[in-house]
């Protein structure tokens, strides 16, 4: 068949395809550079027309390897040398004439399919480094400097961390710095929420239990800790476990060891703990709703998130980077911030920390109408508005109403909705908050 005609066949398989594709003849393709940036991102080039050098087509590959199109090599001099040459200078196949038309159209699928993996990727790898850039913490105070220096000396140990802070003031982030950091970056790192999990299943999810262990247990299933084995596990919200966990929790830290629920035997483990919580448990201590030892097992290496309002300078590089991230996300033009719009972010005393700010940053963008993130935008939610000592009005029994629906309302933006963490906001309990629920219809 006429290789113009292969062309077309292919051509018209391609179109049939997800995405933008281009098929060149590599004969009248033009150099990578003379290509524009709109070029597809998905090519197939069919290489080593009748005549042409073999050595020549291995040179454009070469060129073009990484970021290139897929090159399938077709030619009737075959040889097993050019053969492997080709492919080590970065041919995708290798095609010997003639050949069916057939398995030349399962190559192209084949190489459509590697080059939509490879795209997807360098996404991925882009997405890791834009999140891991200075270890994905954004801030130039000397508080988050400090953190930043501590998670970098503690990460080349295997010492147990406990980080403190606030709600919403990064301490997965750091979390995961500390693990990425470590010698054991290559093995995983197992999150673990204290709070998201119901008591009478956490001891199973942190320790796992052999079948027949309880009604429900049909199969044998690992734990948490299993899972991190040679790596490291995150327990967020430490203070929520209860005193028979902790228990439990300390063994592990002590002896290394725990046992799976049900199980006969004990299992050795090799994990490193990073503990986090936004809860006080030296004052829980003294309280005596947590273990004293186990406190101090896990404060081998404390580190210390400073809410947001304690380093207002950090919040202009947030907004910036908030603003590039969810304008790429969602696809959105954003040329500047309004002027005056910064400095009202930096007075708001910001609850719920970085997370209310990104909250209030990608409304901002969303809702905005231009290329301008104005006020507007941005008081829409809330979060910069300047706070009032206006009341509604001189009726006592009102004003109470008024100022107990507008603490709902902001601890719930401030949590993103989620009550538990806005009942902690509030320091009430969450029963006391699905009261005000319903008292004030706010659901």
């Amino acid at each position: 068949m006429p290789e113009t005609s292969g062309l077309d066949l292919i051509r018209e398989f391609v179109a049939g395809s997800e995405g933008r594709t281009d098929v060149r003849d590599a004969r009248s393709a033009p150099p990578p550079a003379q290509r524009g940036n709109g070029a597809s991102a998905e090519r197939v080039r069919p290489s080593a027309g009748p005549g042409r050098p073999e050595r020549e087509v291995e040179g454009r590959a070469a060129a073009e390897r990484g970021e290139g199109p897929q090159i399938v090599m077709m030619t009737a001099h075959a040889t097993v040398e050019s053969a492997i040459e080709a492919m080590k200078l970065g041919a995708f196949d290798y095609l010997q004439k003639p050949f069916e038309i057939d398995e030349l159209l399962v190559v192209v699928d084949r190489a459509l399919d590697h080059q939509r993996l490879r795209t997807e990727y360098r996404y991925l790898l882009s997405e890791r480094d834009e999140q891991f850039d200075h270890y994905g913490i954004i801030g130039r105070s000397r508080a988050m400097v400090d953190v930043i220096r501590r998670a970098e000396r503690v990460a080349e140990t295997k010492s147990t961390v406990l980080i403190t802070g606030e709600t919403g003031t990064g301490k997965e982030l750091v979390a995961r710095a500390i693990h990425d950091r470590s010698a054991q970056r290559h093995m995983p790192l197992i999150k673990v929420n204290c709070a998201a999990i119901p008591e009478t299943l956490l001891e199973s999810e942190l320790f796992g239990h052999v079948r027949g262990a309880f009604t429900g247990a049909t199969t044998t299933k690992k734990g948490k800790f299993a899972l991190a084995d040679g790596g490291s596990i995150f327990l967020d919200e430490i203070g929520t476990m209860t005193p028979a966990l902790q228990s439990k929790l300390l063994r592990v830290l002590q002896e290394r060891e725990f046992e799976p629920l049900g199980a006969e035997r004990t299992e050795k483990v090799d994990v490193r703990v990073i503990a986090a919580t936004n809860r006080d448990l030296r004052q829980m201590v003294s309280d005596n709703r947590f273990q004293e030892d186990l406190f101090y097992r896990l404060n081998v290496i404390p580190i210390e998130i400073p809410p947001l309002r304690e380093r207002r300078e950090d919040i202009p590089p947030l907004v910036e980077h908030f603003v590039r991230k969810h304008a790429q996300r969602t696809g959105r033009r954003v040329e500047r911030i309004e002027d005056g719009v910064l400095s009202a972010l930096q007075q708001y005393d910001w609850p719920g920390n970085v997370r209310e700010l990104e909250n209030t940053i990608e409304r901002a963008v969303v809702l905005s109408p231009g290329p301008v993130i104005t006020a507007r935008a941005v008081s829409v939610i809330g979060a910069a508005t300047p706070q009032t000592t206006g009341l509604p009005s001189l009726k006592l029994r009102q004003n109470i109403e008024w100022v107990e629906r507008e603490t709902i309302r902001r601890a719930l933006d401030s949590a993103s909705g989620v009550k538990k963490e806005a009942a902690e906001l509030m320091g009430i309990s969450q029963r006391a908050l699905s009261y005000y629920l319903a008292k004030y219809r706010l659901d």
